[in-house]
Order: C-alpha cells, then structure tokens, then sequence
C-alpha cells in the first residue's frame, strides 16, 4: 500500500528507473527512488523504452543492452567491476557512488583496524583470557608508516585521518597524485619502493585487469619486516587478493597479522582457513555498506542532471575500470 500512495508522487515527465540487484534486498531502494520516479524490478521492463537509468548490482549480464533508451547506469556500491564485467555493456555513463557517508564509515573501518593492529590489541585480547596483567612495549605512531594502495575519494580521506593521528602515510596510485602529508608514489616502476617503506598495508583499489591478484605472496613479502613484521588490511575488493597466499604469509611470517573485509569468494564458506586463523580478524564486506537513505537521493539528481542535458559526476573511466 505505502508504495502505491508514493507512485501517486511520480513525475511523468521523468523517464522510469530498472532497478536490478542481487544480494540487496531492493525493497528501501525501490521505496526511495519511487516517489521521484517509476521503478521497474527486474526482470520486468526488459525492453521497456521508457526505462531510462539503471540502478545496479551484479545484474544479469546482457539485461542492460535490450534497454532502447538508456541513458546511465548506477551502482549501488562503490566498486563497477560487477557492471564492467558484462560483455553486452551499453555504451552509456557508469556512474560511481560517491558520498559523505560512504567515505566516512571506510575511515572509520580503516582507522580502527590500523589502531587495533599499531596498539597490539590482539596480544592483550589473548593475555585477558589468560588472566596475565603484563604490558607490551608500544611504539609510537609517528614511528609507524601505514601505505595505502589506491588513493582515490576514500584513499585519501583515509590518508588524512591516519596523519591526523600522527601515522607516517605513503600512498600509491596508477597516476601520480599529491596530498598533503602524504608521500606518493605511483606506477609499477615505484612500487617496490613504496613497499619496502610500509608497516601496515591498507588497501583500497578498484578491481581492474591489471589490479586483480594483485595482493599475491611476491608483493606480500616486499613489506618491510622490522618490529614483528608487517600487516595487511584489505577494504577494497576481494579478487585484489590470493587468500591462499595470505595464508602462507602469515604462516610463515611474511606477515605478522591481517585484518580482512574482502574475499576472492563471498560469502566467506565456512571450510576457510581464515576464520579460525589467530592472525585475522574477519568482516563480512561491511566496512562501508551502502545506505539507500544518503545514496538514493544523490542519484536522482544525477538522473535529472542528465535529462537537462549536462555532465553527471563521477563518471567511470573504461579504459581504467574506474
């Protein structure tokens, strides 16, 4: 009933949204873009004229191209890869998400993960159940260098905080790009180089041809190995990394712990290694989950931006994959 009294809302006028995902319950998504806009589900509208945008997430490949007059598409994570990966793509704008929200809950993910590593929380979490009241010899933050793979909108907000706090921050991209406080690096050519510089291992990458597997042994054990050796923390994409090399690293100290969010497969089957490993600590793709209430809003006026005719923001690069 409350979706039939919003419709009543719907501008005519306004070309109607296919809202297609998968592992989403699409109910707040379809209840937010609706009184704005029509919203078909999928896999109703097929070749429905009149269906102008797409809201997406891993949605059937080749859906998209039967849609005659499609002007953007928009996912509802951050990541595209699960949009580019479709070999019938329509050759229309992929737009990615970029708000407030979404950038924060991924510094707070990070900051708490790298402090829970710097301050050795682990350690005191094992002496707790053994009821031992000892301290651990602690170093100081500025005496710690967190690397971030990826310095994009959420690379560099995270930078930003950790330099804040006091950390050394290094960050490196695909192009050269510059912060403040930041020390970058950029390209295959100086990546070694920001490696072996690197305490703690944030990594933020977009998923492209060139970045999956990237997190493999061979660059693992590039880290720099003083004061118990390095740590990774993965809040990017799950196919950036190989969790069986994960696992060798840390069982042979290549890397002394890991905190994960991402996985090569989702959800995490419960026969992995990983969940019961005393090196990682474990989330389940939630570092900074989309919340329809702050994102549904930011694309519908995209969608109007491109009716009146002009450019909308954060446009995919295809050449890049981001």
């Amino acid at each position: 009933m409350l979706v039939r009294e919003m419709m009543v809302m719907v501008d005519a006028n306004k070309g109607k949204i296919l809202l297609s995902v998968t592992g989403f319950n699409p109910k707040k998504w379809h209840g937010l873009l609706s009184p704005e806009r029509e919203v078909v589900l999928e896999p109703a509208g097929e070749t429905d004229p009149s269906i102008t945008h797409a809201v997406v997430w891993y949605h059937p490949a080749g859906q998209l191209a039967k849609l005659p007059n499609l002007k953007a598409i928009f996912s509802i994570g951050a990541g595209v890869d699960h949009i580019m990966t479709d070999p019938d793509l329509p050759d229309v704008p992929i737009v990615r998400v970029v708000a407030e929200n979404l950038t924060q809950h991924m510094v707070e993910y990070v900051v708490w993960r790298v402090l829970d590593h710097h301050r050795q929380a682990s350690h005191y979490r094992k002496r707790q159940g053994e009821s031992v009241w000892q301290g651990i010899e602690q170093r100081a933050a500025p005496d710690v260098t967190v690397g971030i793979m990826g310095m994009g909108t959420l690379g560099g907000a995270v930078a930003k905080a950790l330099t804040a706090i006091g950390f050394k921050v290094n960050g490196w991209s695909r192009s050269q790009k510059t912060f403040e406080g930041v020390k970058t690096y950029s390209g295959q050519g100086e990546l070694d180089s920001f490696l072996g510089k690197t305490d703690i291992l944030v990594v933020l990458l977009p998923l492209t041809p060139q970045t999956r597997g990237i997190i493999n042994y061979d660059l693992l054990s590039k880290l720099r190995k003083e004061h118990g050796g390095p740590v990774l923390i993965n809040a990017g994409r799950g196919k950036l990394q190989s969790d069986t090399d994960i696992l060798r690293a840390l069982g042979d100290g290549t890397l002394r712990e890991a905190s994960l969010d991402v996985f090569e497969q989702e959800p995490l089957p419960a026969s992995s290694p990983l969940w019961k490993h005393p090196k990682v600590f474990i989330t389940p793709h939630a570092a900074a989950e989309s919340d329809p209430n702050h994102l549904a809003p930011l694309m519908l006026a995209q969608m109007d931006k491109i009716e009146r005719g002009e450019t909308p923001d954060n446009i995919v690069d295809r050449s890049a994959g981001y």
